[in-house]
């Protein structure tokens, strides 16, 4: 099988919307992110930001259910993106977390910030590397 034939193989595939479902994941944390950024340094409402980190943590555990039910796909190229794509992004969330911290933010809304940004640091790097591992050939495809 020639480069261009398993492109096209893996372009032609149907996959779950793993993609999707997670960039909405993404919106939902981003805009729970922002709602709770414009309080700085007041208190916050938190029944928005709430249903928003729910429904995004939600989104995020269909997408990897969805995602763990694929049996030809290139884990090897998946999980290898992923774990560089999510070191960075622990950082970036580690680096917004520490700005809530100084902005004096505490109790609840902290906590509600720490787990968009947890939400925020698996996202990412899920759309990336099942981005990458979509369009790769699987191991056993190269015969």
């Amino acid at each position: 099988m020639t480069a261009e034939q398993a492109a096209g193989t893996a372009v032609e595939r149907r996959f779950p919307p793993v993609a999707g479902l997670t960039t909405v994941s993404l919106a939902m944390v981003v805009v729970g992110g922002i709602v709770m950024a414009s309080y700085v340094p007041r208190r916050p409402p938190l029944g928005l930001p709430t249903a928003l980190a729910c429904i995004g943590a939600a989104l995020v555990l269909a997408s990897v259910l969805l995602l763990s039910r694929l049996r030809d796909f290139a884990w090897d190229r998946f999980f290898v993106v992923f774990r560089w794509a999510l070191l960075a992004y622990i950082i970036s969330a580690a680096v917004i977390g520490f700005a809530f911290v100084r902005d004096h933010t505490r109790g609840a809304p902290l906590a509600l910030v720490v787990v968009m940004l947890v939400i925020f640091a698996a996202d990412v790097p899920l759309i990336i590397a099942f981005t990458v591992a979509r369009y790769s050939s699987p191991p056993h495809s190269a015969d």
